[in-house]
């Protein structure tokens, strides 16, 4: 059975935004987008007991407010939101960046490309990697199928 769990992006920039919205909906992935603009707006959402939780977490790194790694530093401290996998989708090549943030445990890092066909590629990626991967369940948050699919047998 595939979950309708909301899909949970984090970037300040609304065309990045919109971008992976329409990705999203190319793939035919239904699961809803909750964008929100920045880490602490996003803390705010996932600490939000009415809110449901997201199967998975698109985070962009350079934000104001409170930037992706800042965001990351607090999640994975807590132990119901560390488990949430989180990829990094960013404009950032700094080697830095990908050695700290997988040093958060992140559960990938891509950067973003400008050409709308490649960024599509890079979703579909994140898309079939989440939907294939075989993943503990004991305590862990499960998200093998995780994105629905238009069409896809509920």
């Amino acid at each position: 059975m595939r979950s309708s769990k909301p899909i949970l992006l984090v970037e300040d920039d609304s065309v990045d935004a919109l971008t992976v919205k329409r990705a999203l909906m190319d793939l035919k992935v239904t699961n809803t987008l909750v964008h929100q603009p920045n880490g602490e707006e996003a803390l705010k959402y996932l600490t939000d007991a009415n809110n449901p939780r997201p199967c998975i977490i698109l985070l962009d790194l350079n934000m104001p407010r409170m930037n992706g790694i800042e965001f990351l530093k607090h999640i994975k401290v807590n132990d119901t939101l560390k488990k949430i996998p989180v990829i990094v989708l960013t404009t950032s090549k700094d080697e830095q960046d990908v050695v700290e943030t997988f040093q958060l445990n992140v559960a990938g890092y891509m950067v973003k490309a400008v050409d709308y066909k490649k960024f599509v590629e890079t979703i579909r990626a994140v898309d079939l990697y989440w939907t294939l991967s075989e993943l503990p369940t004991n305590g862990y948050h499960n998200v093998q199928n995780e994105f629905v699919h238009a069409g896809a047998a509920e």
